[in-house]
């Protein structure tokens, strides 16, 4: 049975999303990874969304993402995030972006037959997922000479709390994929994961990463450990503005929170600018490695060798102490089955929102994550996952 997908409409959302290859066939090789990068980033631009990490591997992909509360771009920024799209398409595509420029140039305007198609396409995490999936698969399959679906089902998505705690939390959950794959022993050397590319210097994937720590969208820094605490207003405006749709239609939004740093389009001089984002970055991807397993948990070049994933259980079942990032190197199903994932308050608001579609009999929305030991015990989930929850 399907779980209904739960969006929220009229303020920033996060979304963690998953898909996998049909019959989970390692399909994908290092040129396939590196278009889907590409292409995430080219959809990302046009639909206003940011990316805040991913990781593609062979048979699946991470993809976690805010979305924006309204979408009002101004003519010249819909055509710009048109080229972003349509820059090296076929003419069929390219017409649109013709067609848009041509206006906006004899007319001053885009013409808004135009301008509602494209509106419609933005902002959305379900439109945004169904190009990304249908693009990549056409490519796919002219590429390797095949036809038919090349994804196992529609995408999965768990509403996210946009709290730092939260938010670094499900970011080290998807970038940790490779280590728990065991393809890599430190994520940075996994180089189709958001982390690796920030390391390498990536400037989108570092603008990511870096949004964990921006401010707030009512302008609060978004600092502290998180999962608790700001819990009330943001529940708040949850109750407010959260809808559910099994399908899977909706949200346009544009977001107003601040940026952490001021690039060189808003204002700063390039040189200093660049000064600033180096300095920032070492800052943030510090604490952020932190929360990375690396070497048993502890970043830096411990010599301590890798609790194995059998040690980690073990240790959780007899109520042993262990880390964020060692916890993280397990498989968390409410990570990618929770439906909604974060604090108390947050998850009990999401739910009151959404009453009707659960049973009569249920009498509250947060669930915790059991065996998660004490990192994971400041977060809770919308699902109850009690069979293989955490392998």
């Amino acid at each position: 049975m399907r779980t209904t997908r739960i969006k929220v409409k009229g303020r920033p959302a996060v979304y963690h999303c998953v898909s996998r290859i049909v019959g989970a066939q390692r399909l994908l090789d290092d040129l396939g990874k590196e278009t889907m990068v590409r292409l995430l980033r080219r959809l990302a631009t046009f639909c206003g969304i940011e990316v805040i990490t991913y990781c593609i591997m062979s048979n699946h992909f991470h993809v976690l993402v805010r979305v924006p509360a309204e979408q009002n771009p101004t003519d010249e920024e819909l055509v710009e995030r048109m080229k972003a799209l349509y820059g090296k398409a076929k003419p069929r595509e390219a017409g649109l972006l013709y067609e848009a420029e041509k206006g906006l140039h004899e007319h001053g305007r885009v013409d808004a037959d135009i301008r509602e198609r494209m509106l419609a396409r933005m902002g959305d995490v379900s439109e945004f997922m169904k190009e990304f999936k249908q693009r990549f698969s056409k490519w796919y399959n002219i590429r390797h000479q095949r036809f038919g679906t090349l994804w196992a089902e529609r995408f999965r998505s768990v509403l996210v709390e946009d709290q730092p705690g939260v938010l670094e939390t499900v970011s080290a959950y998807i970038d940790l994929n490779a280590v728990r794959a065991g393809l890599v022993e430190d994520p940075k050397d996994y180089r189709h994961c958001g982390y690796a590319a920030a390391v390498a210097g990536d400037a989108k994937a570092r603008s990511g990463l870096l949004s964990l720590y921006a401010s707030g969208s009512e302008g609060a820094p978004r600092c502290g450990t998180g999962a608790g605490g700001a819990g009330g207003g943001l529940a708040a405006g949850v109750k407010a503005g959260a809808t559910g749709e099994a399908a899977g239609t909706g949200t346009r939004g544009q977001d107003a929170r601040a940026p952490l740093l001021a690039g060189p389009e808003a204002g700063a001089a390039v040189g200093e600018s660049r000064k600033v984002e180096v300095r920032e970055w070492r800052e943030v991807g510090a604490e952020y490695r932190k929360r990375l397993y690396v070497r048993a948990g502890v970043s830096g070049s411990s010599g301590k060798a890798a609790l194995s994933r059998e040690q980690i259980r073990r240790v959780l079942q007899k109520g042993g102490e262990l880390n964020v990032g060692e916890v993280l190197r397990l498989r968390i199903r409410h990570m990618t089955d929770g439906v909604v994932l974060g604090s108390k308050a947050f998850v009990d608001a999401v739910w009151l929102a959404h009453r009707e579609h659960f049973g009569p009999k249920r009498r509250s929305g947060a669930r915790p994550i059991r065996g998660g030991g004490a990192p994971l015990g400041a977060l809770s989930a919308l699902r109850d996952l009690r069979v293989a929850a955490i392998s």
